[in-house]
């Protein structure tokens, strides 16, 4: 009789509901048990989960490690999906292997490379993948030369953190004086030039700024799962256009991605997205993680989370093709059961883990991503 396999996803995205849905329906018909940790009492993936605990607060990232590891031990954890601290938990990887727990995630070198985007983009322009020009900015005077070069170049300046994930920090720079105009409607990204010098002259705290041009529709996002022989298993690239989502098997945007997911061993699940410079497709960012979006693959007939977890337990699925190429999508919002308000909250204050939430009840529900076809998960 084949076991069950436990996996486990730490404070992860709220849209890994469907990461987690997808291991459960896999096509092998394997009982997958998933165990989930969080910060926040109120994300639905310890709802969606079998078995769930509050992470403790303050924790440094060794301490983290401890953590995980006894978690791994305790709760008997076949493969680690580590977000949160990853780069700290794969310098572990033979501690996790010793208790019995295999790492979905690259080795720590790769993960080095892509947590500064400068470092990124750097040493993806070593291998001959285009990247938009870009220049760092510590201070007003960097970000003043910065942005005057962009413009005299014809583009629109933007910045965005050095290091960080997804749209956290990203603003549009623009000339025009703050006015009432920019207050009526929704908030937008665009900050006058003159505020944000004027806020660094006078900031105690440093940042770390990548500075580059506003980059162009469409967005591609390439999904890749490599073995850790860094060779390619699957690639298939998903299309943003505004409210339009599609996917894409054309080499203008995979053949860039390979490059990259083999060349710096992103051993495991990773996503590489682009955008255009005119008529160019160059690089915008790299994780070293599962994207949020990669249940959407389903649409194309196939199981990604569950082909990772097969890859980090030795059991090769092969190279991957999708069998076709799902029609062009938007994503919505749904309801997603949420745990009893009952349930012990964080507490401030030492780093303590305050509760365990087991044999998880239905529960009122929240919002998170879903796709309009919803009935294709796989």
């Amino acid at each position: 009789m084949v076991s069950r396999v436990r996996v486990w996803l730490n404070r992860t995205y709220a849209e890994n509901v469907f990461f987690m849905d997808q291991l459960r329906r896999n096509p092998s018909d394997r009982a997958v048990e998933i165990h989930a940790t969080h910060g926040d009492p109120d994300s639905p993936v310890l709802a969606a989960a079998d078995t769930a605990e509050l992470e403790p607060e303050g924790l440094s990232p060794a301490a983290y490690v401890e953590y995980a590891l006894t978690q791994c031990e305790r709760r008997g954890i076949d493969v680690f999906v580590p977000r949160l601290h990853q780069s700290a938990i794969v310098a572990h990887r033979a501690d996790f292997e010793a208790a019995g727990t295999a790492l979905l995630a690259p080795p720590p070198e790769a993960v080095a490379v892509f947590e500064d985007k400068v470092v990124a983009y750097q040493a993806v322009e070593s291998i001959g993948v285009p990247v938009p020009p870009w220049w760092r900015a510590r201070d007003a005077d960097e970000l003043l030369i910065a942005v005057e070069e962009l413009e005299r170049l014809g583009h629109r300046a933007c910045f965005k953190p050095a290091s960080g994930a997804g749209g956290v920090g990203f603003r549009m720079i623009t000339r025009e004086p703050f006015s009432l105009s920019q207050l009526k409607g929704f908030p937008s990204p665009k900050v006058p030039l003159d505020q944000v010098l004027e806020s660094l002259r006078r900031a105690e705290e440093p940042v770390d700024w990548l500075v580059m041009p506003r980059l162009e529709q469409p967005e591609v996002s390439v999904d890749c799962l490599t073995g850790s022989d860094n060779r390619i298993r699957l690639a298939i690239g998903r299309t943003k256009h505004g409210r339009r989502r599609g996917f894409t098997l054309h080499e203008r945007w995979l053949e860039p991605a390979r490059r990259i997911a083999e060349g710096f061993g992103l051993h495991h699940l990773s996503n590489i997205q682009f955008r255009m410079l005119g008529d160019q497709p160059v690089l915008m960012d790299v994780n070293t993680r599962p994207a949020g979006g990669l249940h959407q693959l389903s649409l194309c007939g196939v199981n990604v989370p569950w082909a990772a977890v097969r890859l980090a337990l030795g059991d090769d699925p092969g190279e991957i093709g999708p069998p076709f190429l799902g029609q062009d999508y938007t994503v919505v919002s749904a309801p997603r059961p949420l745990l009893p308000v009952t349930v012990p909250r964080q507490r401030t204050g030492p780093a303590t883990v305050t509760g365990t939430l087991d044999a998880l009840p239905p529960a009122p529900a929240t919002t998170v991503e879903a796709r309009a076809a919803s009935g294709a998960l796989q």
